[in-house]
């Protein structure tokens, strides 16, 4: 198993854009062997503290190995609606992890 945790920094008034690309773009995960774990949205009340900004989604997925996600990157279906994801995200960063 190898997992990955995304912060997600959505544009100021890009919001929906941004669910309509994950409308697409989540479904997709199961496709290629990929479980979504977690979809979470911080309130801030949630932070203790912090030395980041905070993010507006935080998504933590597994895939049975590093070519399914590869695989989930790559697929034709989340390419065509790149495009949404591109208008709507300023940033991520992506943590890679796997299971010990």
């Amino acid at each position: 198993m190898i997992y990955f945790t995304q912060l997600i920094y959505v544009k100021e008034g890009q919001e929906a854009v941004f669910h309509q690309f994950e409308e697409v773009a989540i479904p997709l995960i199961a496709d290629h062997n990929g479980r979504l774990l977690a979809r979470i949205r911080p309130a801030d009340e949630a932070y203790i503290e912090h030395q980041i900004d905070k993010p507006y989604e935080i998504h933590l997925v597994e895939f049975d190995s590093e070519a399914d996600f590869h695989a989930f990157s790559r697929d034709d279906r989340r390419q065509q609606f790149l495009h949404l994801k591109e208008q709507s995200v300023a940033r991520s960063v992506l943590i890679q992890g796997i299971r010990l």
